[in-house]
């Protein structure tokens, strides 16, 4: 009972290993012109698909309050979307001297240029007894930022594929992010009660759309004969990868943690989660867009793959350290506010 408990819950990764497996067996199908036709029903279908569902799914009502925690906000946004991405260009500039794959170095900085997810960061700050509005909130709030501000970033830190001039970029991105999204919360007005009442699997059926992409990814990389991935570079990748999370949570920590913070136990929890979590869903889809003609787009995908599900992990083995810090510091809080009982003489 266990294990297939165990499996429901990591179906997700076991379906990235398994799309990838299948593309490396028959990349025919899924790769550009193929049966799949995924111009098309990948890039225009599928991805408008998972932004409607975003916009379905996204309680417009419960972010209002959080709306007013303007300090807590800006520390995760600037941290997110100024700071992570230029600490990882500083990282790059020393590990471009060694032998590890130049594709998968560029695709350690489009994980730096990620949005917060919509729903790991929650699920963990809500695990832990943290301030759960916040993240909604900058989850959110996050996404809705990426859409602009992550395709700049990518093309300020990497500039974008030669065959797709800049406007194109943000007209599709417009077409099939934004407008999706709109229709979504828009559609999501009239029929607020069937959902909530119903309860719709959203995140399932996004993260099947998410595996579709994932795996014409692949098939465009395996159907390349000159794509070439050493197993050396790989490793030392996933090993970056949690070192980077590790640092970056701890760093997280200390900045909010500090004696001049004005910021909550539960606050912490918050900001440590969302401030370090990058966004596969949104991710991926941008990639395809923005690096639309590179042969070396799924070398570029692989670390945001990797850091997706090492975020899960990592984040989940923390939970019951981060809860005992969280609930030790808000006794200790909550003892040092009580009025002390008058001496008796």
């Amino acid at each position: 009972m266990g294990l297939l408990e165990r499996l429901r819950k990591e179906w997700f990764i076991l379906g990235i290993v398994l799309v990838i497996a299948v593309a490396r067996l028959e990349p025919g199908v899924g790769v550009k012109g193929g049966p799949l036709k995924p111009e098309i029903t990948i890039t225009y279908i599928a991805v408008s698909a998972i932004f409607f569902n975003s916009g379905l799914s996204l309680k417009t009502e419960e972010l209002t309050n959080a709306l007013m925690h303007v300090k807590l906000h800006l520390f995760v946004q600037i941290f997110t979307l100024v700071f992570f991405p230029t600490a990882i260009w500083v990282f790059l500039q020393l590990l471009s001297i060694t032998p590890i794959n130049e594709w998968l170095l560029k695709g350690l900085q489009t994980v730096g240029c990620m949005p917060p997810p919509v729903s790991s960061a929650v699920i963990l700050t809500k695990a832990v007894g943290g301030n759960e509005a916040a993240a909604i909130f900058n989850s959110a709030f996050g996404s809705f930022l990426g859409i602009v501000i992550t395709p700049l970033l990518l093309l300020l830190f990497l500039g974008s594929s030669s065959s797709v001039p800049f406007t194109s970029i943000f007209s599709q991105l417009f077409m099939t992010v934004v407008v999706p999204l709109i229709i979504g919360q828009i559609v999501r007005r009239y029929i607020k009660d069937w959902l909530e009442r119903k309860k719709p699997p959203f995140g399932a059926i996004s993260s099947c759309v998410l595996l579709m992409i994932i795996y014409t990814t692949f098939c465009d990389t395996f159907a390349n004969p000159n794509i070439d991935l050493d197993k050396f570079s790989l490793i030392i990748i996933v090993l970056i990868i949690f070192s980077l999370q590790m640092s970056f949570m701890f760093l997280t920590f200390l900045f909010s943690t500090r004696n001049n913070s004005t910021f909550t136990p539960a606050d912490t929890v918050a900001i440590v989660f969302c401030s370090t979590h990058k966004s596969l869903t949104l991710g991926i889809p941008m990639l395809k867009i923005v690096f639309a003609g590179y042969e070396h787009l799924s070398l570029i995908s692989v670390p945001l793959l990797i850091y997706h599900p090492a975020q899960i992990l990592l984040g989940s083995l923390l939970v019951p350290t981060i809860k005992s810090w969280m609930v030790s510091r808000q006794k200790a809080l909550k003892l040092t506010r009580q009025p002390k009982a008058p001496v008796k003489v």
